[in-house]
């Protein structure tokens, strides 16, 4: 028997179409654009659209745009002017934002109310802005609170409006407004925005009438939210100080109705291009556990919510709605998939499982054979460290309870009433990761089936599921580039100044000779006993020499050094004194004498080290003892040097990091504190545990293979903390050979003593 795949949440793919909607014709050229003195026809100072000659706005024909081809012609009189390109193609193309969402709030509601509102529908859109008359004393974070010093209903509203338009009006389609005690849905109003063609004057809402006006004239309530477009909102901009001098109301969606309806001949609409907006009162002692209407389902927006509870409430009903809805859309889908597949060649027999789901990944040659893994209810055989069995915990743990948890209630849904089953124990289970589905697996279950006179019988049942993809999201990431100077500290020991050579061969090969933008800074540590010898004996004076070589055959290379005398090389010591010597903006790559720097690593150091956003700690991979490895000294020295990689990455290091100077002078800073009460924390730590602990910035941890290093042993410093140590010996013992390697090492020891 097979099972339908299980998700928490999961929506059909859906094919990606790109449309471009321009109101002015876009040329093909193939050289360089060039500056002149042609007429733009692109609209006004907003970038609307031209009216086409002869139709009114708002007329039927203004989405008939006609795309033009206009030929390049370089006039040979006038000098050639080079445009400096915008960096995003959007904004070269005048593509916008779809939508703005301004929710106005007030002092006494932006900490409870407004919460709320951001709490469950700010993550869905762009932006989201917090408008208020005077600022609360405590700001919630993670909210953009825009306060205009006045708390006059009317007042507001003119000066969001005018905010709007003066600093988001080139950049966005479609504003919606509300206040803070409407509930909006978020999903279903981007879907409404994303149906309504631009370029139009249109206010939408929940239209009401105006007390003793025109039965014709209406406004957009506020409690229920409302829509503004771009254009309409260009065009109310000049009207905007005469309504606020002529118009008098108490309440703002009055006076901004009456401003649009006076100015620009436009009222509130519910329908527009076949799209209603959809809302929903709520009763004084309404329970959204218990809204079953149509009109509750379908809304938009919901209003009045008097407490933020009730705003929760309202998101867990709707959430539930939206999941309902889903898995009903999916089953439908999969039932028109599953009809369709009867026309196919194949015929039913072709129709994959789960239905609407790629097929499995099909493998070419025997090395792409993806394998499976065997696990028990306490055990799973394929181990990271190459160990043939080891103890089922943590996310592997939390993974098979799911899938079995999930086994049981697709059984007991499919069979009832005629059979109810209970689980006894798992007997096998396999999974594999198949990188064109997802997480395969497949169960061997002991089940105890119950009848409806109450029969028992214990059976056995193998059961297959599938734990698909999900949606890939883009997870926006500040602007960097591969162009910024990386700054190499390099700190040196005694016991450590016999592998500083191979660490120059790689600089000048990798670096120097390739021009990178990379400066090297040495920071050698003496400790007490030769810092008081260094004028007769310098331990470094090797390293020296090995410098000022580099320096004279590449004469416009500088390498520093500093010299520091400690008896305990703290990390946090170290940075603190190269952290005053360079400007704030300057991007570290902390090394070890024992790394081979590459450029494919330095160019990931710049891209995954981001100001006052990411500090990257990578992975190195490291090296197997060659002793071990190669214990048979001709094979050894047969071998070549640069194909030595058998090794493993070590996990238990973080000496490398890539970090700007600004965000470790910013963790120091909050770090001040804690060291006046306890001064022994500044050895007991590394810059690892600084950024996790005081930085708040993202602390990305990935393996490096660019990022090599020979084995040697490492001394472990005792004096450092106990996590410290206990990592560094950690990596000296697995560092050494691989599990097979020791295995055999052993063997041939014991062979050897036995004969």
């Amino acid at each position: 028997m097979r099972l339908s795949s299980f998700l928490a949440v999961f929506r059909p793919a859906l094919p990606l179409i790109l449309g471009l909607s321009l109101g002015c014709s876009l040329s093909l050229l193939m050289v360089s654009w060039t500056q002149g003195d042609t007429y733009d026809s692109c609209g006004d100072e907003l970038g609307n659209r031209g009216d086409p000659p002869g139709d009114q706005r708002g007329g039927p024909g203004i989405e008939d745009f006609q795309p033009r081809i206009i030929p390049y012609h370089k006039d040979p009189n006038k000098p050639h002017k080079k445009v400096l390109r915008t960096r995003y193609i959007h904004t070269e193309l005048g593509i916008r934002e779809r939508l703005l969402v301004g929710v106005l709030t007030s002092r006494a509601t932006l900490n409870t109310l407004a919460v709320a509102v951001n709490r469950t529908v700010a993550h869905h859109f762009h932006r989201t802005f917090f408008f208020t008359g005077l600022r609360s004393s405590k700001v919630p974070h993670g909210m953009t609170v825009v306060a205009h010093g006045d708390d006059r209903p009317v007042w507001l509203m003119y000066e969001t409006v005018r905010h709007l338009h003066q600093h988001y009006g080139l950049d966005y389609d479609w504003f919606f407004l509300a206040q803070d005690d409407t509930y909006i849905q978020a999903e279903r109003l981007a879907e409404l925005v994303g149906h309504l063609s631009t370029g139009q004057d249109l206010y939408m809402g929940r239209s009401e009438e105006f007390i003793g006006g025109e039965e014709r004239a209406r406004y957009c309530h506020g409690g229920y939210g409302y829509l503004l477009s771009r254009s309409l909102l260009a065009r109310l901009q000049p009207h905007l100080d005469t309504c606020h001098n002529d118009i008098l109301s108490v309440r703002p969606d009055e006076w901004l109705g009456r401003c649009i309806i006076d100015y620009l001949g436009l009222s509130c609409v519910e329908v527009h291009q076949d799209m209603t907006y959809r809302y929903f009162e709520l009763g004084k002692k309404a329970d959204p556990e218990r809204e079953d209407s149509a009109q509750f389902k379908n809304a938009f927006t919901v209003h009045p919510v008097s407490e933020p509870s009730l705003m929760y409430r309202l998101h867990k009903r709707f959430s539930q709605i939206e999941l309902d809805w889903t898995y009903l859309q999916i089953q439908q889908l999969q039932v028109q998939i599953n009809n369709l597949s009867e026309l196919t060649p194949e015929g039913k027999v072709g129709a994959i499982w789960p239905i609407g789901v790629n097929p499995p990944f099909m493998p070419k040659t025997r090395f792409e054979v993806i394998n499976w893994d065997y696990f028990t209810k306490e055990h799973i055989y394929s181990c990271s460290d190459s160990a043939p069995k080891c103890e089922l915990r943590g996310a592997n743990w939390a993974d098979v309870s799911a899938v079995l948890e999930t086994a049981m209630e697709h059984l007991n849904e499919r069979y009832q009433p005629q059979l109810r089953f209970k689980k006894r124990r798992l007997l096998n289970g396999y999974r594999r990761f198949d990188p064109t589905r997802g997480m395969e697996y497949v169960l061997d279950l002991a089940l105890e089936a119950f009848t409806q006179k109450g029969h028992s019988q214990v059976i056995a049942k193998r059961v297959s599921l599938l734990r698909p993809l999900s949606t890939i999201e883009i997870i926006p990431m500040p602007y960097v580039t591969e162009a910024t100077r990386v700054q190499i500290i390099l700190p040196v020991t005694a016991r450590e100044q016999d592998f500083v050579g191979n660490f120059l061969d790689m600089y000048v090969m990798n670096m120097l000779d390739t021009h990178d933008n990379v400066l090297l800074t040495f920071l050698f540590v003496y400790d007490p006993f030769d810092a008081q010898h260094v004028s007769q004996s310098d331990v470094f004076a090797g390293i020296k020499a090995m410098i000022g070589e580099v320096e004279k055959r590449y004469g416009d290379v500088r390498i520093p050094w500093i010299s520091v005398k400690t008896e305990v090389p703290s990390q946090v010591k170290l940075m603190d004194i190269i952290s005053k010597k360079h400007p704030v903006d300057t991007l570290f790559f902390l090394a070890s004498v024992w790394t081979e720097v590459h450029a494919d690593f330095l160019n990931r150091c710049r891209m995954n080290a981001i100001s006052n956003w990411q500090v990257f700690f990578p992975t190195h991979f490291q090296e197997f003892s060659q002793t071990i490895l190669y214990r048979d000294q001709q094979t050894l020295a047969s071998f070549p040097a640069e194909a030595l990689r058998d090794g493993r990455f070590d996990r238990h290091v973080f000496e490398e990091a890539c970090f700007y100077n600004a965000d470790y002078m910013a963790s120091r800073t909050k770090m001040a504190a804690d060291i006046l009460d306890n001064d022994e924390l500044l050895e007991s730590m590394d810059v690892y545990e600084i950024f996790v602990r005081y930085s708040g910035l993202h602390v990305f941890r990935a393996v490096e293979p660019a990022l090599v290093q020979k084995y040697v042993r490492r001394v472990c410093n005792p004096r450092f903390s106990e996590d410290i140590y206990h990592r560094c010996v950690l990596s000296n013992l697995e560092g050494l050979a691989s599990r097979s390697h020791l295995a055999m090492a052993l063997f041939e020891q014991e062979q050897a003593n036995s004969t």
